[in-house]
């Protein structure tokens, strides 16, 4: 059972990493809060990881903190809910933001997370309410600031429909974090994601 991988960061997209340990490439599925603090390719990283294995596949989801992988492991323990839709609800807000929502059983937030439904947000409330830790505010790990490139927009809603937004509201998203000129690609998905949650 693979439990954490050091390594070199080969690829990084917004849902999945490459990390290549001693010339070996690693597909790690990763949620967004995960993204936000892994360096450029080329840098090297240190993920937690969930092995998962099913009777066709063996999938490894990984994690910057205990945090992260605590809530992960704590969701997939909900009936109805896999790997796939945990790592939705772990990119859909910050992790100290989704536990609050849970421990005051925030419906509302919760159903903004796409593929959560009402029946789910509730089940989440009540199942994790009294197991997740309180928290304080973690900073994330900022990567450097960019300039906008031409191909940002299309990145921008590429991630946000890969993570199962309509393509109007990613729009609208998109449009008021690009409002701000400044910051790498990081920071204006996490801004597209403010927006979304509200």
């Amino acid at each position: 059972m693979i439990a954490r991988l050091q390594g070199r960061l080969l690829e990084k997209e917004p849902n999945r990493v490459v990390v290549d340990v001693s010339g070996v490439g690693y597909e790690v599925h990763v949620p967004l809060s995960t993204f936000y603090g892994l360096g450029e390719p080329a840098s090297e990283v240190t993920l937690r990881i969930h092995t998962h294995v099913r009777e066709e596949a063996l999938s490894l989801f990984g994690f910057r903190t205990a945090l992260e992988q605590k809530i992960f492991e704590q969701l997939i323990g909900i009936s109805g809910i896999g790997p796939r839709l945990a790592l939705a609800v772990l990119s859909g807000m910050d992790p100290p933001e989704l536990v609050r929502a849970v421990r005051q059983q925030d419906v509302a937030r919760l159903t903004g997370i796409p593929g959560v439904g009402k029946k789910t947000a509730e089940r989440i409330g009540l199942e994790l309410k009294d197991r997740l830790p309180p928290v304080l505010d973690e900073a994330p790990d900022d990567t450097e600031p960019s300039a906008e490139s031409p191909e940002m927009r299309d990145d921008l809603m590429s991630a946000l429909l890969n993570l199962g937004y309509h393509r109007s509201l990613a729009e609208r998203a998109v449009e008021a974090a690009l409002k701000e000129q400044d910051g790498s690609f990081e920071q204006t998905l996490r801004r597209a994601l403010r927006e979304l949650a509200r």
